[in-house]
């Protein structure tokens, strides 16, 4: 899950980004300034933003009326030092979809993000689990039926992005961008490999990932065809 941190304090900055693709497998880019930030919204896609409101610039509140006045969605989490009933109220109808008031702990902070993305497409549509396919968030893992599934780091970081996303068409760039940065032999190659991989892992499990031309792979429930009767 690839995460636009917004936080203008670069220690804090730093650990929660070292944080968060250490324990969650997040990938954290940051911004700390607000109209750089706001330049990298209009340029980049992000799963979910995490907000400081005070920051130089352009500050928070005015980045979010921003966000919101032409029609971004991305899921936002406030951080904020200024943990006030007003102050919470008024930052919901600005349009934030969740707050968190510093200091806090970062568990708290990895499973509110985590939530976050997972309603951000509705109960129709749940990002991290697709018919027997689960990824079970805290123990990091995926499941199939209830049984483990053995993956690589690679396959698991591909994976998780693609059930994040099932249903939706998701570019190989999209995907070298939401896996750990610092891996640097994996390139758009090597993400069509582990795609294979990962294919020939999944069968039999009623998920497949479809090759959509020009447009990416797209994780879906595999379509069951009834046998062709020969004397048909």
């Amino acid at each position: 899950m690839r995460i636009l941190l917004i936080e203008d304090e670069a220690e804090l900055a730093r650990w929660v980004a070292r944080s968060l693709a250490r324990h969650g497998g997040f990938v954290v880019e940051w911004a700390n300034d607000g109209i750089v930030a706001e330049r990298r919204l209009s340029l980049e896609e992000f799963d979910a933003i995490v907000l400081d409101l005070g920051l130089p610039g352009m500050d928070g509140h005015t980045l979010l009326a921003r966000m919101r006045a032409r029609d971004d969605r991305t899921p936002v989490l406030v951080l904020t030092a200024r943990d006030s009933l007003a102050e919470r109220i008024g930052t919901l109808h600005e349009g934030a979809d969740d707050f968190l008031p510093k200091p806090f702990v970062l568990e708290e902070l990895e499973a509110r993000l985590t939530a976050l993305i997972r309603r951000s497409r509705g109960r129709e549509h749940p990002r991290l689990a697709l018919g027997n396919l689960v990824l079970d968030t805290a123990a990091q893992r995926f499941t199939v039926a209830g049984q483990p599934l053995a993956l690589s780091p690679r396959e698991h970081a591909v994976l998780r992005v693609l059930i994040q996303r099932s249903g939706e068409p998701v570019s190989k760039q999209q995907i070298l961008d939401r896996i750990q940065p610092e891996d640097s032999e994996v390139n758009l190659e090597a993400v069509e490999v582990l795609v294979h991989r990962l294919r020939k892992k999944l069968a039999d499990t009623g998920v497949q990932i479809v090759t959509l031309r020009g447009m990416g792979y797209s994780l879906e429930t595999a379509v069951e065809h009834p046998p062709v009767d020969p004397a048909a």
